[in-house]
This record gives C-alpha cells, structure tokens and sequence, in this order.
C-alpha cells in the first residue's frame, strides 16, 4: 500500500463513519456515555483507543486477501456506540464472497484500487457499481452482498463502516456447504445431484478454514 499515506488512512475513515448517522443503528440505546467492559479497573485514553488495526497497513504481505474488523467483540467499547469497521483487502482477482451482515447496514470507501461489488434485494434484483478510490457504496442491512477485485496484477483495499458495534457476518458458501445441511437437501434445493454437491463442497473445503 505504498501509495496511501498515513494521512489519507485517517482522512479516509474520518470520511467513512462521518456518514454513519445515515446508517439506521440495530443497537439499543444506552443512558451512560459509554460502558465499561467488565474487569476494567483503569478508566483512561486507553480504553477508547484501538491500535491492532495497525498491522493491516504494515507487513510483508501487503498484496494478499486480508480482512479486520474492528466490533464490540474486539473493541469492547464499542459497546451501546452503534458503530464498528471493517477493513477489507483483496488480492489481485481476490472476491469476498457472498454473505449478509442481519444486523448492520455497511458503508463501504474505497481507499485503494478498483472494486466491483453488489447485492440482491428482496424483489432478487441485483444491483451492481464498479467502483474507484474514493468511490461510496452503501449495503443495506440484511442483503446479500459481495465485492470482487478484477484487477489481475493490483491489490484493492477499502473501510466499511457499519450502523452497529456487533456486525456480524454471514457467509453464504459456509452457511450451505459448511454446516450439517444434508447433501440431499441441498441437491434438490438447486435441482442437480449429491455427487455434485459434494464436488461443491470439496472444492470450498479448504477455502473456508
């Protein structure tokens, strides 16, 4: 990510959850300023500030597929705020595959290369945008949604922010081909036959953890 300073990092997600009181927030309200995680003794500038994010922008790997979310769950003040971010890389023709986040609406910035993403509505119209450094898109809540890298030889990397402090994740390959679903289930859900739905999860196996 040689070509984005620091600054442009900071500008960028300024920008990014500048626009989240746009998002409509599933969190419930809370009456405090904020919530103190349990077994927090000390309450400083400390609590309010997380840093792990710093080795998505740092490292010998910088063109691989990588994701970090910054949630409740690893930020645990985040808790009662209504917000989280997620930080997304994608390798040359690397694709996040189709998922729903049930519980957040996601605005996605662009902070490096070229993105081409989508999502389905309700009506299963697909709506599609490619999209350039500086570029916005917004995931309405509960919708499948992907993003895919088309650039061969160039990572694509962006910062999604979301109306939320838990948005979690549903993956659509995982959900069917990684549970218990049974493979007859499955093959008579997409009218083919268990050999091939056992081809499919073959194929995924490795890719999924």
């Amino acid at each position: 990510m040689s070509s984005f300073t620091t600054r442009q990092v900071i500008f960028s997600i300024c920008v990014a959850t500048a626009f989240i009181g746009i998002v409509q927030a599933s969190d419930p309200d809370i009456l405090f300023d904020y919530i103190v995680p349990p077994n927090v003794t000390k309450i400083d500038e400390n609590l309010f500030t997380y840093t792990k994010i710093r080795g998505f922008f740092h490292g010998p790997n910088l063109t691989e597929t990588k994701s970090m979310l910054a949630s409740m769950a690893e930020f645990p003040i985040l808790n009662g705020q209504s917000v989280s971010l997620s930080f997304l890389r994608l390798g040359p023709s690397g694709v996040s595959a189709p998922h729903t986040r049930p519980h957040a609406t996601g605005l996605f910035f662009v902070l490096e290369g070229q993105f081409e993403v989508g999502f389905v509505d309700t009506t299963n119209k697909l709506y599609t945008q490619t999209l350039e450094t500086g570029d916005m898109f917004i995931f309405p809540k509960g919708l499948v949604h992907y993003q895919y890298n088309a650039d061969c030889k160039k990572p694509a990397v962006a910062v999604a922010a979301f109306g939320s402090a838990s948005a979690s994740t549903v993956s659509i390959p995982v959900t069917l081909f990684d549970t218990k679903i049974e493979d007859v289930v499955l093959a008579k859900s997409f009218r083919t036959n268990v050999a091939t739905i056992r081809k499919l999860k073959a194929g995924l196996g490795n890719k999924m953890h």
